[in-house]
């Protein structure tokens, strides 16, 4: 399942692509932080910003799109160019039929960390560690989006990608829960990360 995370910004917005197996193993395509200049008008801004999203989702067309759900913050200026390029990339991604998917900042540090409260830093470490990168990806705002696009594939996409296209067809064997085998497989590697993660917090 490919995964495009967006961690939207009006002066950095940052674009991860990833590649998720079923089996959860995910694997970098590509990182970047799309910039606007802050004396710009602000149609030329958005402009510039999807003019960059539309060249990455031709390029490396992925099937999902996942970004940052807008919350309050005491800054309105940027609550404001969070929410532009929130519609911008939603409108690109509407316009290719693509499924997008908001996921909240706690949501996203619990999938990747095991920890809803973790830091900027630990949530950059845990990015690099799964997706076998040497170094932190830089800015913060590159490290956020492939989070978001891992997220996504873990809870959405893999076996339970599987799963979801089984129920839709009619198709795969239940047992006695209701599961069919795909589902059971889905699970039981939620409740793998999920005893992972306490256990990495245990020993910090």
């Amino acid at each position: 399942m490919r995964v495009l995370g967006i961690d939207p910004g009006l002066t950095r917005c940052g674009v991860g692509v990833v590649d998720v197996e079923p089996n959860r193993r995910a694997r970098l395509v590509d990182v970047i932080v799309l910039r606007s200049p802050t004396d710009a008008p602000i149609e030329r801004r958005l402009a510039r910003i999807a003019d960059g999203l539309e060249a990455i989702f031709e390029e490396h067309r992925p099937q999902a799109v996942a970004l940052e759900r807008v919350f309050a913050r005491s800054d309105v200026s940027t609550i404001m160019g969070t929410a532009q390029i929130s519609g911008v990339s939603m409108l690109i991604a509407a316009r290719r039929e693509l499924p997008v998917a908001l996921h909240t900042p706690s949501e996203v540090k619990a999938a990747i960390t095991g920890y809803g409260r973790a830091d900027k830093k630990q949530v950059g470490a845990m990015v690099a560690r799964i997706l076998g990168l040497e170094e932190v990806p830089k800015p913060a705002d590159a490290a956020d989006a492939l989070a978001l696009a891992i997220c996504h594939a873990w809870r959405t996409g893999g076996v339970a990608g599987a799963a979801i296209r089984d129920a839709s067809a009619g198709r795969g064997e239940q047992d006695a829960s209701g599961l069919t085998p795909a589902q059971r497989a889905w699970l039981a590697a939620e409740r793998s990360a999920a005893v992972s993660g306490a256990a990495r917090r245990v020993k910090e």
